[in-house]
């Protein structure tokens, strides 16, 4: 296609052509003021010089016509993958691409989305704004979107060329229910209630129910239920069971119908912590460890430490009054019958059995430990005597029962091979002031009880011959350990180097704290990003392959290392975010990479609501699939576009130029000839007059 257009490409300079002009009028109204019979052939005379130096000339264009651009942008999101959306995408992208095959001179750039990084959400608009960026604007005639409406980034819709229609996805009667925690807090006290906020909403043509049931569960264990109505916030109070992170996991079944169930689960991750750690210390007699005890104790600001010691023995008779024996009597009926329960940790060090603490107090320390408890003997030539506490109704319970012998020799605490897995003594040698010479690395001690323990009870620790020094048991809901020595007071005072008692003690009493991260068989998952490091605890040497449970109910085996005794590990990288489930045997967890129901399940439902005010703008159309086909027509830039099952694209006549002539329209000899002959008609028309 061939066009023409007059161009100028004046000889002087602009400026100095108009000064030209002025001249040239100037002398055409002097000759008409002098009444000159040629003074309309001067002026043409003067026109026609003007013109020539103007250089006018014709430029002709060899034009290309290029072709109307559509660009379609399907969304492939999270959200656009549940019910049948997958095969209405599917469908509505056939049609539309049929349609705009039947229309002359149009090409479709097709860009298709899937879920945003993290948790983003669809980024429609990022994904409409980049394909534009790609194609030239002058060439787009009309943008349709193939999505359910639900996108993420609508602050980012750039300046559309042409309009924009939305094919919506979805059936008119979807609905769907969700579960929504508001309200959780990241940190709560161990005994003090919490209260978390929850609502279940129903979204869309959803059934009329009132209630669902909601179950509940606290790291992985069975489940309670209650019936919590829908569309009102509710308040969820509960004490945590336990120090530690505590993973908290909200489920409601799934209804017929329903569009998913991705957001019918939530997951709550809270970490308990103590207020303070109630700590009761019996000590029998004065002896240089009971010091070390005391300041181990009170050094920590979060331990509320009781401390009684028996300094007279009853059979002492000194003819003192019973009443003057102390500042204040040993208030033995509160501590050990009211108030036992109140104690998170007692402490018998070097206790013996002298008539203070009758049977009856005794028995209910071993119902307290039966409860849920924790019982700490830290032994020493007593707990082979006579009078031992073993020989007690605590004996039923302790993890080691004395033969009566005690050993006076220097021995080195060694850790076993059981003990090397175990949390309470796992790596401690890698604490010890020496950690890179022979043996643990640690200094000895002089006094060992031998005991024999019982079936069940577990020795993290030996002394002399490798006998018992350490040893660990459960008792119902509770835990009991012994330490067969009283010369642990030893590493506190850096004898021969000392060793990491503070570590070791603190340990012990964490494990029997039931604090999860020292629990001897453990799974736990710790996230980043969407990258887990699952991690197996166990006493055993080996373990089985762990099995997750992706969001979608997809399964995937992962195989462990052993990395340090008793330690193993793996990397793996969830495809999605969402909440998964893992399984070793008859050990559990849960973990919520980003949101357990992410952003793209928060709104299931289509809806163009927020496309309309964009697509409007455009005079553009919202069609759902539902209704059928849709038909694809041209219309003229500022008309409607969109009717009834129909919808517009403006055609852009855009065209590429090949080459491009220019020439002038007469020579520059013409120009003077033509000149010269006014002039000289002009000066014979006012001569002859």
């Amino acid at each position: 296609m061939m066009t023409g257009t007059l161009v100028l490409d004046p000889m002087i300079p602009l400026a100095l052509l108009y000064v030209v002009t002025a001249l040239a009028a100037i002398g055409v109204a002097l000759a008409v003021w002098r009444r000159l019979a040629g003074w309309w052939l001067r002026g043409l005379a003067g026109l026609v010089l003007l013109i020539a130096l103007a250089n006018p000339a014709i430029q002709q264009e060899d034009r290309e016509a290029l072709s109307d651009i559509v660009v379609v942008v399907v969304d492939e999101s999270a959200s656009q993958r549940i019910s049948d959306r997958a095969s209405q995408n599917a469908a509505a992208l056939a049609n539309i691409e049929a349609e705009l095959a039947r229309i002359p001179n149009t090409e479709t750039r097709l860009v298709t989305l899937g879920d945003g990084e993290g948790d983003a959400g669809t980024e429609l608009m990022t994904s409409v704004a980049q394909a534009l960026a790609d194609e030239p604007r002058a060439r787009v005639a009309g943008i349709i979107l193939i999505t359910d409406g639900r996108l993420h980034d609508i602050e980012r819709a750039p300046d559309l060329p042409a309009p924009l229609h939305a094919i919506l996805t979805g059936q008119p009667d979807d609905w769907d229910r969700r579960l929504i925690v508001s309200n959780a807090p990241a940190f709560a006290i161990l005994g003090e209630e919490v209260t978390l906020t929850l609502r279940i909403e129903d979204q869309g043509a959803a059934p009329n129910t009132t209630s669902v049931p909601l179950s509940i569960s606290i790291d992985g264990e069975p489940p309670i239920t209650v019936p919590v109505p829908i569309g009102e916030d509710i308040g969820l109070p509960l004490q945590l069971p336990h120090g530690g992170m505590n993973v908290l996991q909200f489920t409601i079944p799934e209804a017929d119908g329903e569009l998913t169930n991705r957001n019918n689960t939530a997951v709550v991750q809270i970490n308990g912590v103590r207020d303070r750690l109630r700590v009761l210390l019996v000590s029998g007699e004065p002896h240089p460890g009971e010091r070390t005890w005391r300041n181990l104790l009170k050094s920590d600001a979060a331990v509320d430490l009781v401390h009684f010691t028996i300094l007279r023995p009853p059979e002492k008779q000194d003819g003192v009054p019973v009443n003057e024996l102390s500042l204040i009597a040993f208030p033995t009926r509160e501590l050990f019958l009211e108030k036992i329960h109140d104690f998170d940790l007692i402490i018998f060090d070097r206790y013996r059995r002298r008539g203070i603490l009758p049977s009856a107090y005794l028995e209910n320390i071993r119902t307290y430990v039966e409860q849920g408890g924790a019982v700490l003997i830290s032994s020493g030539p007593e707990y082979g005597a006579a009078e031992s506490i073993y020989r007690s109704p605590l004996g039923e319970i302790l993890p080691g029962a004395p033969t009566a012998r005690v050993f006076e020799e220097g021995f080195v605490p060694q850790i076993t091979d059981i003990g090397q897995r175990h949390p309470v003594t796992e790596g401690l040698d890698a604490l010890s002031p020496n950690p890179d010479g022979d043996g643990p690395g640690w200094g000895r001690w002089f006094r060992l009880v031998d005991v024999l323990v019982p079936e069940g009870a577990t020795t993290v620790m030996s002394g002399l011959d490798n006998r018992p020094l350490l040893t660990l048991n459960r008792i119902g809901e509770g835990r009991v350990s012994l330490i067969a020595s009283d010369h642990s007071w030893l590493w506190d005072r850096g004898y021969e180097g000392g060793g990491p008692q503070l570590e070791l003690l603190r340990r012990l009493a964490h494990w029997m704290m039931k604090e999860p991260e020292l629990e001897e068989e453990a799974l736990w998952v710790e996230p980043t990003g969407q990258t887990m490091r699952i991690i197996r605890r166990t006493l055993e040497t080996t373990t089985g392959d762990v099995t997750i449970t992706h969001p979608d109910g997809s399964t995937t085996v992962v195989t462990l290392e052993e990395i340090s005794p008793g330690r193993f590990e793996a990397l793996w990288t969830g495809p999605e975010i969402g909440l998964y489930r893992l399984e070793d045997a008859d050990q559990s967890a849960v973990i919520a990479l980003g949101p357990s129901a992410p952003r793209e399940f928060e709104q299931t439902i289509a809806s163009a609501e927020a496309l309309q005010p964009l697509v409007d703008s455009q005079r553009g159309g919202i069609m759902p699939i539902a209704a059928g086909d849709v038909n694809i027509r041209s219309v003229r830039a500022g008309r409607p576009a969109a009717g009834r099952g129909w919808i517009g694209i403006t055609p852009r006549d855009a065209y590429r130029t090949a080459d491009i002539s220019i020439k002038p329209i007469l020579p520059a000899w013409a120009f003077l000839l033509l000149a010269a002959l006014l002039i000289v008609g002009a000066w014979l028309r006012e001569g002859r007059r």
